[in-house]
């Protein structure tokens, strides 16, 4: 897929020159399935990704596999191939998105423990999961005062948006959520419970461990916010705000377009649009969130790699000194 630019004028009739910029998909993927064999998978799976140019992060457990990954059509088709080939694309929740950039620089194929890290053993969705609730069907069940929603993400997510009247439970990584439960939820194991995340499969993990821990009536968004911003018009959306995206967009917003939101490279936090003005912000050195809390050293270091970065986009090179290094599916 590629986007046509004139420079010069508005069309070949007024002397311009097209300039096609070529659009990268982005694909989300999950699929929780016994994967005895994931190791072995390691390397063809990095070899076919290379061949293609595709980047990103794959995960692979036990458990399944998870990750986001970003190249051309043709390659992503490649990619999905592949995954029919061996029989893992069934059933596999596979969301597509655009980038006019790519928002990954390297290709990565991990093997985990788990491929969404709770910690809770006894949490299983191969065995028991919430019940799915479609994208248009979303707004009637959260907006029941009689449903407790709960947003499932990490709290320098929620901060950039979420649903109107959903509960924060301001963790900072996933395995900080049964404490949130036992605390805030444990009252309410007989209540209506609907839980969203990103893209589908925190809640998998979360809604196996309510039902796990005796809740009875459990629900989650299916295939995530994205799914939601994608299918939902604007004008029905109950969404507040840009959802955080583990790639070098930053954020999304309705019809999945690129947000405006952007990340401090000094301590890998989201920076939203308002919080850009603050005089606090300053691009590759600081931001609100860490501003004050790093070494006169760090901060010199900072504004020498930010200089390096902005003279390497300038000639047109990647600078891969920028990387997504704190947050994780």
């Amino acid at each position: 897929m590629a986007v046509n630019h004139w420079v010069g004028g508005s069309s070949p009739s007024r002397g311009a020159i097209k300039i096609i910029i070529p659009m990268y998909t982005v694909a989300a993927l999950y699929k929780f399935f016994p994967f005895p064999d994931y190791q072995e998978a390691q390397e063809s799976l990095k070899a076919l990704c290379d061949t293609h140019g595709i980047k990103g992060t794959l995960l692979l457990a036990t458990e399944g596999i998870n990750g986001t990954v970003a190249g051309t059509e043709e390659a992503i088709d490649a990619l999905k191939a592949y995954l029919e080939q061996k029989g893992y694309f069934e059933g596999m929740s596979f969301k597509l998105s655009t980038a006019e950039d790519m928002p990954f620089y390297r290709m990565k194929v991990r093997l985990k423990k788990e491929i969404v890290t709770l910690g809770q053993p006894l949490a299983d969705p191969l065995k028991a999961v919430g019940r799915y609730v479609e994208a248009d069907e979303w707004n009637e069940l959260i907006a029941d005062p009689d449903t407790v929603v709960v947003d499932t993400r990490n709290d320098y997510e929620v901060k950039l948006g979420t649903f109107k009247g959903a509960s924060n439970p301001k963790t900072q990584t996933f395995r900080e959520f049964p404490e949130y439960v036992e605390k805030e939820l444990g009252d309410k194991k007989k209540k209506r419970v609907a839980m969203f995340c990103t893209g589908g499969i925190r809640c998998e993990k979360s809604t196996a461990y309510l039902l796990e821990q005796g809740f009875e009536e459990v629900y989650h968004l299916k295939d995530g916010i994205l799914k939601y911003l994608e299918t939902v018009p604007p004008h029905q959306s109950l969404w507040e705000g840009e959802c955080f995206v583990f790639d070098q967009r930053v954020t999304v917003g309705h019809g999945l377009e690129e947000g405006t939101a952007k990340l401090c490279y000094a301590c890998q936090a989201p920076v939203s649009d308002e919080e850009q003005k603050d005089t606090r912000y300053v691009p590759g050195v600081s931001c609100p969130s860490c501003h004050g809390k790093r070494s006169d050293s760090q901060v010199s270091r900072a504004t020498e790699r930010q200089k390096q970065q902005e003279l390497a986009r300038k000639r047109g090179d990647s600078h891969i000194g920028q990387k997504l290094s704190r947050h994780s599916h």
